[in-house]
C-alpha cells in the first residue's frame, strides 16, 4: 500500500486530472445473438403482431369465482410474498452498493489511563478523540460495475415476481378446471351407479320370477358395487383437489366454490403474435437476460481489482487530559490522496477473473437454453390445441353412439331377444367413453391455460398482475359431496 500526503494545491491539481482520466475498464455488454424461427411450429394463423398473451388473466379466464380464487391468490399465495421480500432485499443491495461511491465518514474516541513508577498508582488518563473521513475515487469503474450488477439482480427479481404471478395465476386456473373435471366424472359415476342399481333390480325382478339365472344378478351387483366405490375414489380426489387450491390462495384445506361447469367454460380466440415478442413477454428469459447483464458487470469489477484503488482519507481529531481539554484542543488534522493496489496475489485476482467469466459463460448457455424451453412449451401448446379439439369430435360422437347402444340393448334384453350381457357391456363402455370426454374437454382448456403461460402471459412494464376491483362476485355452488 502507497499513501501520499500532499498539499491543498497540490490536491487541487491533481483531483480534476484523476476525475477527468478516468475510464471504465472491463467488457461493454453485448446480447448473444439467438436466431428465432419465423413462426411457432404447428401454427395455423399467420404470424402477427396482436397476442392473447398481450391480454389480462381475467380476460382470458372469464368465470368469476375462477377470477376471485386467482385475486386471492394474489393477494396471500406465500411464494409470490417470499418473491417480493427478495425484491426488497435486491434493493436494498443496490443501496448499499452504491454508498461505497459516496464519502465515509466515522468517528473515534478513547481513554487510555497512565500510571506512575511500578507503583500501580493511576495520577492520569489521556483521552482522544476523532473524526474520519474516507472517499474512492472510483477511476476504473468498480464500483460502477458493482452497482449495475446489484441492479440487474433487482430487475432480475422482478422478473422472477413476475414469475411467479404467471406461474400462480396458471396453476389456479389449470387446478379449478381439474377439479370441474373431478365434478363431471362424479356426476357420470353417480349417473352410472344410479343405472347399474336400475339394471341390478331388473335382472333381480327377472331371477325371482324364474326367468334367468343367477348369473346377470351377480354381474350387476360387481358393476354396482364398482360404480359405488369409483363414487368414493372420486370424492377424496375432489378434495385433495380443493386442497390443493387452498393452499394456493394461501388458506388451510376447505371447500372450493364452483363457478361455470366444464361444459360451460369457453377462452378466447388464441393469436399468437410474433415469435420476436416471446423474447421480451417471458418471465423467464427476461431474468435470464438480466443474469447475463450482472454477469457481465461482474467482469468488469474483476477487471478493476488489477488496477490501484484512489481515493481521499483525511481524520481531525485532538487529545487531553480531560473531555474538556480535547474539545477546545481539536486542531490536529490531516488530509491525505491515498493509493492502494496490489502487487502480488498468488494468482487470486487471475482466478476471480476466471470465475466470472466462467459464470458469464453459464448464462449466456442458460438463456439460450430457456428460449428453446419457451418455443417447445408454445408447440406443445398448439399442438393440444389442435389435436383436443379433434378427438373431442371424435369422443362425443363415440358418446352417442354407446348411448344409443345401450338403450338397443335394454330394450333386446327386456324382449328377450338378447342376453344380460350385452345390457352390462354396453353401460361399461358408455361411462368410460363420458370420462374421457370430460377429461379432453378439461384438457383442452388446460391447453389454453399453459400456451397462455408459454407465451409469457401478458406482462407490460406497470401491471401489477391484480383484476380490476369490479372482479368481486363469487358464485358459492358447491356440487353435492364436494
Amino acid at each position: 500500500m502507497t499513501t501520499t500526503y500532499l498539499t491543498k494545491r497540490g490536491l487541487t491539481v491533481l483531483l480534476p486530472a484523476l476525475l477527468i482520466s478516468a475510464c471504465m475498464v472491463g467488457p461493454e455488454y453485448q446480447k448473444p445473438d439467438v436466431p428465432l424461427p419465423n413462426d411457432f411450429r404447428y401454427q395455423i394463423s399467420v404470424p402477427d403482431a396482436t397476442s392473447f398473451a398481450d391480454l389480462p388473466w381475467w380476460s382470458v379466464f372469464n368465470d368469476k369465482t375462477l377470477q376471485a380464487l386467482i385475486n386471492e391468490a394474489l393477494a396471500h399465495n406465500y411464494d409470490l410474498e417470499v418473491a417480493v421480500a427478495r425484491i426488497e432485499q435486491a434493493r436494498a443491495q443496490v443501496g448499499q452498493v452504491e454508498a461505497e461511491g459516496r464519502p465515509q465518514i466515522g468517528y473515534e474516541k478513547g481513554f487510555v489511563p497512565q500510571v506512575k513508577g511500578g507503583t500501580g498508582t493511576l495520577t492520569y488518563g489521556a483521552f482522544t478523540g476523532l473524526l474520519t473521513a474516507a472517499w474512492e475515487f472510483d477511476i476504473w469503474g468498480r464500483i460502477r460495475h458493482a452497482t449495475d450488477a446489484a441492479k440487474a439482480n433487482l430487475l432480475a427479481q422482478e422478473d422472477v415476481r413476475r414469475g411467479v404471478i404467471l406461474t400462480l395465476v396458471s396453476d389456479v386456473a389449470s387446478d379449478y378446471f381439474k377439479l370441474l373435471e373431478l365434478d363431471r366424472e362424479l356426476a357420470i359415476a353417480e349417473e352410472s351407479s344410479r343405472v347399474y342399481k336400475s339394471t341390478l333390480e331388473l335382472f333381480t325382478l327377472r331371477f325371482e320370477s324364474g326367468k334367468d339365472s343367477r348369473l346377470p344378478v351377480e354381474r350387476a351387483q360387481a358393476a354396482y358395487q364398482f360404480s359405488l366405490a369409483d363414487i368414493q375414489d372420486l370424492k377424496r380426489r375432489i378434495a385433495q383437489q380443493e386442497n390443493a387450491i387452498s393452499t394456493l390462495v394461501g388458506a388451510y384445506p376447505r371447500t372450493i366454490a364452483r363457478g361455470k361447469p366444464l361444459t360451460d367454460q369457453s377462452t378466447p380466440e388464441t393469436p399468437l403474435g410474433s415469435t420476436t415478442a416471446l423474447l421480451q413477454r417471458r418471465p423467464d428469459i427476461l431474468q435470464a437476460e438480466q443474469d447475463m447483464i450482472r454477469a457481465n458487470a461482474q467482469i468488469g469489477e474483476a477487471v478493476a481489482d488489477f488496477f490501484p484503488r484512489i481515493g481521499l482519507s483525511s481524520f481531525l481529531g485532538g487529545q487531553g487530559v480531560t473531555i474538556s481539554n480535547i474539545w477546545s484542543s481539536f486542531g490536529v488534522w490531516n488530509l491525505a490522496l491515498a493509493l492502494t493496489g496490489p502487487i502480488y496475489s498468488g494468482g487470486r485476482l487471475e482466478e476471480a477473473y476466471h470465475e466470472r467469466q466462467g459464470f458469464w459463460d453459464e448464462t449466456v448457455a442458460a438463456y439460450k437454453q430457456i428460449v428453446l424451453v419457451a418455443f417447445r412449451e408454445t408447440s406443445d401448446a398448439l399442438v393440444a390445441r389442435q389435436t383436443l379439439a379433434l378427438r373431442l369430435t371424435a369422443l362425443g360422437e363415440q358418446v352417442r353412439a354407446l348411448q344409443r347402444s345401450s338403450e338397443i340393448a335394454l330394450l333386446r334384453y327386456q324382449a328377450g331377444r338378447a342376453s344380460y350381457f350385452e345390457v352390462l357391456e354396453a353401460q361399461q363402455q358408455l361411462f368410460p367413453a363420458e370420462d374421457a370426454q370430460a377429461q379432453n374437454e378439461r384438457d383442452q382448456l388446460l391447453a389454453v391455460v399453459n400456451l397462455y403461460k408459454a407465451l409469457g402471459g401478458g406482462w407490460s412494464a406497470d401491471d401489477n398482475g391484480k383484476a380490476p376491483p369490479t372482479i368481486n362476485a363469487v358464485n358459492t355452488q358447491v356440487p353435492a359431496g364436494g
